[in-house]
């Protein structure tokens, strides 16, 4: 009987290490939340259309849809403009 009472108490404090072991405190659940939220938030960005501003060899002005290889570049976010709105429905 010691011996059956023996294995469950081991059982049960194997389990309560194992279950104490494995969960993760608070703060590294949060530190994680926001990287990952970070990382959505960058992804969504270089998700949207863009333009690329960028100067030649010669000094002259590039805007392109596709960025250069070998120049510095500035990028241009083409979002639409939220004063215009599209109605398909006119009453013509």
């Amino acid at each position: 009987m010691r011996l059956a009472w023996a294995i469950i108490a081991g059982l049960v404090l194997g389990a309560g290490i194992a279950w104490w072991l494995s969960r993760e405190p608070a703060a590294r659940t949060e530190a994680k939340q926001r990287r990952a939220e970070q990382a959505a938030t960058e992804l969504a960005r270089e998700a949207r259309p863009s333009l690329y501003r960028w100067r030649d060899a010669a000094g002259v002005l590039q805007i392109t849809d596709k960025p250069p290889k070998d120049r510095p570049f500035e990028r241009i976010d083409r979002a639409p403009d939220r004063a215009i709105e599209v109605k398909g429905d006119r009453g013509d």
